[in-house]
């Protein structure tokens, strides 16, 4: 407000209790107390919240229900005292409703009108968080994911010529394109990422195709994203031992083409916590993941990727395939070294522990000859030395270079003033 509105006083009952300004479009809760769209909305988009900020009432039905009196007393009161600077307030517009949702889904299973109606819900999806909610609470996950899942089914336009073929594939990848982005914008609670899991895991094989073979960069992102979402909450954990070696394959692709940061971050999101299950890491090593790894530290300069990255090389290094493929990789043992001192102590010590396991179970007349002539040896030797790391890591580096003493004690390789730090 200007000066000249200061003298104003606004009547108390104009005021939204959560943002302390004018309404300007006032909604009333099932507990009776009102408050600004814009600010309830917030409240309750955020998934933590389902009480009346006022009450603490918890709510069991979040409906919103337009207070139209109100707000045109607060346009009346504006209009009244626009000489002092006072703006009205235009007539918001009406949120979606249930039945109109419920009306659009109808109509879009009519192949004319799918990909009319799917962009009209894409649009209400990214209007407000309350639209969101309202969509899925509408049932429209499960729409959509059959779009996804089944798109010859949802589409079902049959053509007798090649270019009506051509132009009903188009149209399929187009629907499942925008399915795609309307799931993962709508930002789905716990249940619906748990629900699009299925019984039989149909969905994750879905989008295990759409990284296959969508024709842009932003569905595989989508399908990365939304992959890694529901990883997140999967239940129960026998889902996660039956991941097929295509689903592998395809986070590998991700991580080689670079197709996004974000994608990046949430392959390597996803393969951290899949790793661990059943034989994922067998069938993470037997997809090529390990050199697609490597490269991916030597393209990458970031903080959070490379922790990532090394953290997920320690894991495959635990079994024998994973250390033969590191080893196998030109710049394998050489990256891994690089990185100690030079990201975080994180980063440093994920780096020492994949050394750890190379040197122990993989660590033969050759391999220790490269770590000699890499210089692994030498930065082993100035990390006793200097206090950068915690004291396991420091008890790993020892464990190292007492395991192979004999070969690299004496070495020309190492500095004299580091020949001192060597442990006996």
């Amino acid at each position: 407000m200007s000066d000249s509105t200061k003298e104003i006083e606004i009547p108390s009952f104009f005021i939204c209790p959560i943002s302390l300004e004018i309404m300007k479009d006032p909604v009333t809760l099932s507990t009776g107390i009102t408050y600004d769209r814009e600010s309830i909305e917030k409240w309750l988009g955020n998934k933590k919240n389902n009480t009346c900020p006022i009450t603490k009432q918890t709510l069991s039905d979040i409906e919103l229900t337009p207070n139209h009196t109100l707000r045109r007393l607060i346009q009346s009161w504006c209009t009244i005292n626009a000489p002092f600077g006072i703006e009205r307030f235009p007539t918001p517009r009406l949120p979606v409703s249930r039945s109109q949702i419920l009306k659009l889904l109808q109509e879009s299973k009519s192949p004319h009108l799918q990909m009319k109606c799917l962009k009209r819900l894409k649009t209400i999806v990214l209007e407000s968080d309350m639209n969101k909610r309202s969509v899925e609470a509408a049932g429209a996950v499960d729409y959509l994911a059959y779009v996804i899942t089944n798109p010859l089914a949802s589409n079902s336009t049959s053509s007798s010529s090649v270019d009506g073929e051509i132009s009903c594939f188009d149209s399929l990848l187009n629907a499942v394109d925008e399915a795609l982005s309307i799931l993962y914008h709508l930002n789905l609670s716990q249940t619906g990422l748990k629900s699009l899991f299925g019984k039989n895991g149909e969905f994750v094989e879905a989008l295990t195709h759409v990284m296959q073979c969508a024709t842009s960069d932003e569905s595989r992102t989508y399908a990365v994203l939304l992959l890694k979402s529901m990883m997140e909450v999967v239940e129960p954990v026998d889902q996660l031992m039956s991941l097929k070696p295509q689903f592998f394959v395809e986070l590998k692709d991700v991580l080689l083409k670079q197709i996004s940061r974000k994608a990046t971050k949430a392959a390597l999101k996803l393969l951290i916590a899949v790793c661990p299950w059943g034989r994922n890491r067998v069938k993470i090593v037997e997809a090529g993941v390990v050199p697609a790894l490597v490269d991916t530290l030597l393209d990458h300069n970031e903080k959070v990727i490379t922790e990532m990255v090394l953290m997920m090389l320690n894991q495959l290094c635990l079994c024998a395939d994973g250390r033969a493929e590191l080893l196998k990789h030109g710049a394998g043992l050489a990256v891994v070294s690089k990185n100690i001192f030079r990201v975080s102590p994180s980063a440093s010590e994920m780096a020492v522990r994949v050394l750890h396991s190379v040197a122990k179970f993989s660590g033969n007349g050759s391999v220790l000859q490269e770590m000699l002539q890499l210089g692994v040896v030498r930065k082993l030797c100035f990390l006793l030395q200097v206090d950068y790391c915690g004291n396991k890591t420091c008890e790993k580096t020892r464990e190292i270079l007492k395991m192979h003493a004999r070969v690299w004690k004496g070495s020309s390789c190492i500095p004299y003033n580091l020949v001192s730090s060597y442990p006996s």
